[in-house]
């Protein structure tokens, strides 16, 4: 009888041991967890925080860089003239008709470029090559044409060819085929317009004058 006694205290002290094992090593794992999740948070943490600094960052390079482009236009658009701000749909150098501001680059022949040299000036302008989507667009555009350069022989516009049509810069395609008297959209042509003859389809790479377009100001 005292055998068994001390054998079930024996087994019962195991049990126990065994269970305070078990109870150990849980809380060990549940530590180690528990700690490994908090470096990562912490680790988030300081990660929010600096994208947080960046965003600010950025958002107060952008406010500035938008005050000082609403100053610009207020400058362009309306100069001062002994003290009074007198304000124009187009700064000066551009043309006004039909909603829209051109500027025609009468360069001379070494200053010429070709058509995605000629859009690129037209994006430091704020603008665009022209685009023309009517005929009472396509004839204002052709009678604004000064030509003080005998050396152009065409100005560049915002067509061009691309998967066998004729595209314009913002996607849409061109209406009237008449325009480009029918000529075939081979990939590599862009558009020139001349006052003294219909549009005509030459290689992007020539170098020719070129016409910028950009929306007026509303005054």
């Amino acid at each position: 009888r005292n055998r068994s006694y001390l054998l079930a205290c024996c087994f019962g002290t195991l049990c126990v041991i065994l269970v305070l094992i078990i109870i150990g090593v849980s809380l060990k794992n549940t530590i180690t967890m528990l700690t490994a999740e908090n470096h990562n948070l912490t680790s988030l943490n300081e990660e929010l925080k600096e994208q947080r600094k960046n965003l600010t960052e950025i958002i107060e390079t952008w406010n500035e860089l938008n005050v000082s482009r609403a100053q610009w236009s207020i400058d362009q658009y309306c100069p001062t003239k002994n003290g009074v701000r007198s304000c124009t749909s187009c700064q000066n150098g551009w043309n006004y008709q039909i909603s829209s501001c051109y500027a025609y680059n009468d360069a001379k022949l070494p200053q010429q470029t070709n058509w995605e040299g000629a859009r690129e000036d037209c994006k430091t302008k704020n603008s665009d090559l022209t685009v023309v989507s009517d005929k009472a667009e396509k004839v204002m555009e052709e009678q604004f044409q000064w030509i003080k350069n005998v050396n152009i022989n065409g100005y560049w516009i915002g067509l061009r060819a691309e998967g066998g049509k004729w595209k314009w810069i913002n996607g849409s395609d061109l209406t009237d085929q008449a325009w480009i008297q029918q000529q075939n959209a081979t990939d590599g042509q862009c558009v020139t317009s001349l006052q003294t003859r219909e549009w005509t389809s030459v290689s992007c790479t020539e170098r020719n004058a070129w016409i910028c377009e950009k929306k007026a100001l509303t005054v």
